[in-house]
């Protein structure tokens, strides 16, 4: 007899664990669409996008990164038109961070959805005033559906000592109309002046692997894990344009967003990312190149750069007149009147992708100096951000563990 209730308890604690964060009504079919539109309201800076994509992955930070330009210097990039959207994502800065509104609990804020992270982390009210001016801010106790996970804490450290921690609870959210119940919350009670000053962010929703979410003693699911289940198929697309409107799209592959036909690539999804094989290259209309140091890649959208083995950058700028690594600035320049040809780089063993020309150059940092877009990365890992999605077509699948890639529609 006590065996039997002692397994009649388990079964129904196992039940409760598993619906415990679902969506509130499951509806076969569903789908559901993010637009986005540019916003160039502000400046690039190429020290920042690298000290972020490093700390990000933990790579050792170059010396010539840990130090700020001479006073004065200016960083410049093409601006955008913003456009009509039903639920509008701002490039920030300059299609680099991807905003949308967000609801917790009722309340909405603006947060950046990042493929290289699995945390949906908040500014919220427990926040000292200072830190948490200018922000859009989630107060808990404004939520009747706010539950604490008592003894749950985060904390995010990046390379440029940038960081955000606190606390963690679970909250009613919702995105483009899709909610989840008890999804996983975590509210910052201590965020660093970097996060500060970019006050159009107000956090970040991870779609990675719910195995690299952070939050201590017990990780938690993300997002796009709890809300899969209830979509027409598992899947999300991020159809992300340069000085465009574009979109992210949840449950559905719309066709017309592509040319030709998606091929699709194996990740390796016990990594926590999206990660696939890329071994070889060509520059223009060269031969095709081995990338000898044959690192994985990883699509990222909460990076903005493309950090690449030095095999493939050292083999793009031999082919750019004048483009040196340049120890001062941490990265390869070039005249910024020296023609750039385009970059093809294999997705898998069945794709390469074409990254046109006028989307490599990053900033202008100097009245005739340009720094790229493309860059030398660090240990394992190469690291594929939104110059990728400027110039590819992406499905994450998450119910195959795979990744497809396809030209923008024109």
């Amino acid at each position: 007899m006590h065996t039997f209730l002692a397994s009649l308890v388990y079964i129904i604690l196992l039940i409760l664990t598993v619906v415990s964060a679902a969506p509130t009504k499951r509806q076969e079919g569903r789908s559901f669409k993010v637009r986005h539109v540019p916003n160039g309201n502000y400046t690039r800076n190429a020290r920042t996008a690298m000290r972020r994509a490093y700390g990000k992955f933990g790579w050792d930070l170059p010396d010539a990164l840990r130090i700020d330009p001479p006073t004065g210097t200016v960083e410049k990039a093409a601006t955008g038109t913003a456009g009509e959207a039903d639920a509008v994502f701002t490039p920030d800065p300059f299609d680099a961070q991807y905003l949308a509104p967000v609801t917790i609990g009722g309340q909405t804020v603006m947060m950046n959805f990042d493929t290289g992270s699995s945390d949906l982390w908040v500014f919220s009210s427990e926040l000292p005033s200072q830190e948490s001016a200018g922000h859009a801010i989630y107060n808990p106790a404004q939520s009747s559906t706010f539950k604490e996970l008592s003894g749950s804490t985060f904390s995010i450290r990046f390379g440029d000592s940038s960081f955000a921690s606190g606390v963690v609870g679970t909250d009613t959210v919702n995105i483009g109309g899709a909610t989840v119940t008890s999804q996983a919350v975590e509210l910052a009670t201590d965020v660093s002046e970097s996060f500060v000053t970019t006050v159009a962010s107000s956090g970040l929703v991870g779609l990675g692997f719910s195995k690299i979410n952070t939050v201590k003693p017990t990780p938690q699911k993300t997002f796009l894990d709890n809300i899969k289940s209830s979509l027409a198929q598992p899947v999300f697309t991020a159809d992300l344009k340069h000085a465009a409107k574009g979109s992210y799209e949840f449950g559905v592959i719309d066709s017309s967003k592509f040319t030709g036909s998606l091929t699709y690539v194996d990740v390796d999804a016990d990594s926590g990312f999206w990660q696939f094989p890329s071994n070889s290259f060509s520059v223009g209309d060269g031969p095709t190149q081995v990338n000898t140091d044959g690192n994985p890649a990883i699509a990222d959208t909460g990076t903005s750069l493309l950090l690449v083995d030095p095999s493939i950058a050292e083999g793009y700028y031999d082919k750019v007149i004048d483009a040196k690594f340049n120890e001062d600035e941490g990265g390869f320049t070039y005249p910024c009147s020296s023609p750039l040809p385009d970059l093809h780089l294999a997705l898998g063993d069945n794709y390469v992708a074409t990254i046109p020309a006028d989307v490599l150059t990053y900033a202008q940092i100097s009245q005739n100096l340009c720094f790229g877009a493309l860059q030398k990365g660090q240990r394992s890992k190469q690291i594929l951000g939104d110059i990728l999605f400027k110039a590819q077509f992406v499905v994450f699948d998450a119910g195959n563990n795979s990744i497809g890639f396809a030209p923008h529609a024109h």
